[in-house]
């Protein structure tokens, strides 16, 4: 049996993939779930953050631990109640692990957590970010300054930390993607808002193998920009989506307005701007990207 990698979020997006990535590569892959759940190849481990309980023998035995659990944020209108489930979910989850890992003495040789380029802020314009730029002051970067707050409590338990600032992520399965994509299948594709808005972006396999990289590189501490090194705009992005899928492009842009009246609040998530650099990543680390193209990125996403 391989050494042993503890995922919490283990059944979202980039932790389905980065779980198939793993097995590949012999490693056993266990999940923190609330819910017990029968998946291939995977141990299923109970957890209950708000009665702080986790199953006996999660955490045990467990040499590498991938923190990727947490409320989406863009699947609901930021109530002041959906704000505090947004928080809890990411900072109480890691309280509860780091909790439990002193109390049983657990000797990680590492701690990956998942958190958002926005911690620079929602909409930064065409200001460009690397990981020494400070963080913003609204709702999501406090979010992830919390976030990234939280896992320095595993960090002071002596675990090597590393964390990724993730932007956004391609890939059909889920995430921003298939919205965009869906009415650009139809005819419908148009930039939103301005269309000016810079999205930093990284392929699905890049973050998943990104993950990997930290979770057994000694080199990897501290926060890292998880995104591919061209950042485009919301405009070129919905150009590209319906030049792969064939279709045109000929709707004008979603006003945005319109956006904030059906959003609220949330609409920030695809109106804001954030051109953020991958510097530590490209600098610092031996890590290679297989997409760097956003053409070439979208053409395999969708292909698959």
């Amino acid at each position: 049996m391989g050494q042993k990698v503890l995922i919490t979020g283990g059944t979202g997006l980039v932790g389905k993939r980065l779980t198939e990535m793993l097995l590949k590569k012999g490693y056993e892959v266990a999940y923190l779930s609330r819910k017990k759940e029968n998946i291939p190849s995977v141990k299923v481990y109970e957890w209950n953050i708000d009665k702080g309980y986790i199953e006996d023998g999660a955490v045990e035995n467990t040499d590498y631990l991938i923190h990727l659990a947490g409320a989406g944020v863009a699947e609901g209108r930021w109530t002041e109640e959906r704000k505090k489930i947004i928080i809890s979910s990411r900072v109480d989850s890691i309280n509860l692990i780091a909790k439990k890992i002193k109390e049983k003495n657990i000797k990680l040789q590492s701690f990956i957590s998942a958190s958002g380029s926005s911690y620079y802020g929602e909409d930064t314009g065409d200001k460009q970010h690397t990981e020494e730029s400070p963080a913003g002051n609204d709702f999501l970067s406090h979010v992830t300054v919390v976030w990234e707050k939280a896992a320095d409590s595993i960090t002071k338990l002596g675990v090597r930390t590393a964390i990724l600032r993730t932007g956004i992520v391609l890939s059909t399965e889920g995430g921003a993607i298939p919205k965009m994509a869906l009415p650009a299948k139809f005819g419908f594709g148009a930039p939103l808002g301005s269309g000016k808005q810079w999205i930093s972006w990284i392929h699905l396999d890049d973050l998943c193998n990104m993950y990997i990289n930290a979770m057994t590189n000694n080199s990897w501490h501290g926060p890292y920009n998880a995104v591919a090194s061209g950042p485009v705009t919301n405009e070129e992005l919905t150009r590209q989506i319906c030049k792969t899928l064939g279709r045109p492009q000929w709707m004008p842009n979603v006003p945005s307005f319109a956006l904030r009246l059906v959003f609220g609040e949330m609409a920030n998530v695809v109106l804001g701007s954030n051109f953020v650099i991958n510097k530590r990543v490209t600098a610092e680390t031996d890590f290679k990207y297989q997409f760097t193209d956003l053409e070439k990125a979208l053409e395999d996403v969708f292909n698959k």
